[in-house]
């Protein structure tokens, strides 16, 4: 396997498929990229979001720390694998509300639109639910009001308005390890009032698709393409030995992305290797976010592993289409 990652400025990471690899994702050789102790503070680090941010890349970084107080974290990269990540967790300074309570912090998504990158967390407020914030430069953070009442996780925003509105997909939950989710799109004039809540896609029959028959989420950032948005998300089935989290994708429409095209009936990427299956929260495959290019027909793939460290995988694309277009529940 060559060991070796090619990448030049702003593109993306990324790994030839090895020869004997015959799925249409493959893990980064050199994984995991990031350790749990990569900061002294850190317990865990995985689930995280990154972005192009000036001559490298940035990216916000879920790091719980040795009392295990969840927090995220900013970080920059010249080449998308080797991160520096700040020791301090993000201060925020209010946004659109004075009313930034929060308990805890965890999964980040981060995403450009239009002049600032926006930041979607699960946030603690009286329980778990969307936090959203925005920063120009990384350094200064603004939070805004939630966007939903809690129970809910797995806030991902659109990267662009649709039909003249921001777009966030979502799934809300409960209190706890929710033994239950699909994912619901929600709409909002401003980034502060949500509603016009529809539902995606729901969490399939066992007999169909087993390793999404208990929950599902959005993952990372959606992805436009010639099909439509392409979302890549993260399924669970309850096995004897509890939970365990795979990655599929799904294709859905342009215009109304609440009307799901295709969407996998095999996984993707499951809980394979020994950082996927042992860790805090063993058989782990939880997709946060992509770096993607559509000229060159290529994406990477970040994921936490066994909720405590980060890992990597590449695709192309065109095959990532393909696949869930001839593999579609």
């Amino acid at each position: 396997m060559n060991d070796q990652i090619t990448t030049k400025t702003i593109a993306i990471p990324w790994q030839e498929k090895p020869a004997e690899t015959t799925d249409v994702i493959w893990r980064y050789s050199n994984n995991p990229i990031i350790k749990r102790d990569a900061i002294p503070t850190s317990n865990s680090v995985f689930n995280s979001a990154v972005v192009p941010f000036e001559d490298g890349y940035a990216g916000v970084f879920r790091c719980d720390n040795k009392a295990v107080q969840m927090d995220i974290f900013a970080g920059f990269s010249k080449d998308g694998i080797n991160w520096d990540i700040n020791h301090q967790p993000i201060e925020f300074e209010a946004g659109n509300t004075q009313m930034i309570d929060s308990d805890y912090k965890y999964d980040p998504r981060v995403t450009f639109i239009e002049d600032r990158y926006w930041i979607t967390w699960c946030n603690g407020y009286h329980g778990p639910t969307i936090g959203i914030g925005y920063t120009f430069d990384f350094k200064e953070f603004f939070q805004c009001e939630n966007a939903f009442l809690p129970f809910n996780r797995n806030g991902v925003l659109f990267p662009e308005k649709i039909n003249g509105k921001y777009a966030m997909l979502s799934r809300p939950s409960d209190n706890g390890h929710t033994p239950f989710g699909d994912i619901y799109i929600s709409y909002s004039p401003d980034i502060k009032y949500w509603g016009e809540h529809r539902c995606v896609m729901k969490a399939s029959p066992f007999e169909d698709s087993a390793w999404q028959c208990t929950k599902i989420g959005a993952g990372s950032v959606p992805i436009l393409t010639d099909e439509g948005w392409l979302m890549i998300y993260h399924g669970v089935i309850n096995t004897c030995n509890g939970f365990r989290y795979s990655m599929g994708a799904a294709i859905l429409d342009k215009e109304n992305p609440d009307k799901v095209k295709f969407r996998t009936q095999p996984y993707l990427l499951s809980p394979q290797t020994t950082y996927e299956c042992m860790g805090d929260v063993p058989n782990v495959v939880f997709p946060c976010a992509t770096l993607h290019s559509i000229d060159e027909d290529k994406i990477a793939i970040y994921y936490g592993a066994a909720d405590t460290v980060v890992g990597l995988a590449f695709g192309h694309i065109s095959e990532i289409v393909k696949f869930t277009k001839e593999n579609s529940l």
